[in-house]
């Protein structure tokens, strides 16, 4: 539970009163919960979240009315238009208690069944980083098998699974990193190769491993960083940006972008229709989701989030709520 805003020490674990069922909505009983960078945003304050509260986006479990093993989608009330979110949209864990609990309270459309060959931990870290890559990469990028794509900042749960759907449909995949070993881990993940984010030049070293040597097709921005992607996308190709943990401004050269013919798409998690894209891709191609960082207990939360904040990691960080 947040009692206050700030840094981790804020999240403490003490009892918080159960969700009651209402019409329109499920309650899910937890097995596991997965951390996301917009978790750390919301115990910031960043999103004036009511105090004390749950947070917590992503989850799995077993529904309580009929015991069926479940995924949470965390993006709420999306709303009728595919294009964009309606007014009434939000995210789990924002105002509304979320996942980092023994049980949840969502609407009843964003109770989706579990894929049978994904663990409880597995199945808790799939939906929100899943969601929102397989928007950005195939709804907003429409990133197609035989492309190019370059991924900006390797190891997080975003970057790594953009890495396994982009190499899974057939695209040809690299990405940046400030270490070598993230690099190798995204290789294993079914990435090309990489460059140092560290070398001032590595836009251009980034287009020198592109296919024809003159940029990729796609660039997946997660970090805030526009000037630099447009640097290292090919001519008419395509960035897609949807963090901006490094910058929240960015500089461009507005005729060397209209040149270019560039599109620069923004987008944020996604909707119901996405979420189904989603399940289908993962279970007709049999792609594995992100590793796996490390498990903690919900009664480690805050150690999770120590954990989250240090960027050591390679993959998701997920609470075992079971046994905790």
């Amino acid at each position: 539970m947040l009692t206050g805003f700030g840094d981790a020490s804020n999240l403490v674990y003490e009892d918080f009163p159960d969700p009651e069922p209402e019409p329109g909505s499920t309650v899910v009983r937890l097995e596991a919960a997965a951390l996301n960078w917009h978790d750390v945003l919301v115990r910031q304050g960043r999103y004036g979240s009511p105090l004390p509260h749950v947070p917590g986006s992503d989850g799995a479990g077993t529904r309580v009315d009929d015991g069926a093993e479940v995924m949470i989608l965390p993006s709420l009330w999306w709303g009728s238009d595919e294009r964009a979110p309606g007014p009434r949209w939000e995210i789990l864990g924002d105002h509304r208690p979320g996942t980092y609990a023994e049980y949840v309270r969502v609407p009843s459309e964003c109770v989706v069944r579990k894929p049978s060959g994904l663990s409880w931990s597995h199945a808790a870290a799939l939906p929100l980083v899943g969601l929102t890559t397989y928007r950005a990469l195939f709804t907003r990028a429409r990133l197609r098998a035989g492309e190019s794509l370059l991924v900006l900042g390797a190891g997080g749960g975003v970057a790594t699974m953009a890495v396994t759907l982009a190499a899974g449909i057939g695209a040809t995949v690299h990405v940046t990193s400030s270490a070598t070993e993230k690099i190798d881990a995204a290789v294993a993940l079914g990435a090309t190769g990489g460059v140092s984010y560290r070398d001032p030049g590595w836009p251009a070293a980034a287009r020198a491993l592109s296919p024809d040597k003159a940029g990729f097709d796609v660039v997946l921005d997660p970090v805030g960083t526009w000037a630099q992607a447009l640097e290292a996308v090919r001519p008419g190709g395509r960035v897609v940006v949807l963090g901006s943990a490094r910058a929240e401004r960015a500089d461009l050269d507005v005729r060397r972008f209209y040149f270019g013919q560039y599109d620069l798409l923004g987008t944020t998690m996604g909707s119901p229709a996405d979420f189904a894209g989603l399940v289908d891709l993962v279970e007709r191609r049999g792609i594995v989701p992100p590793p796996v960082d490390r498990e903690f207990p919900l009664s480690d939360t805050a150690d999770a989030h120590r954990h989250l904040e240090s960027g050591r990691g390679f993959g998701k960080v997920v609470l075992r709520i079971r046994g905790t």
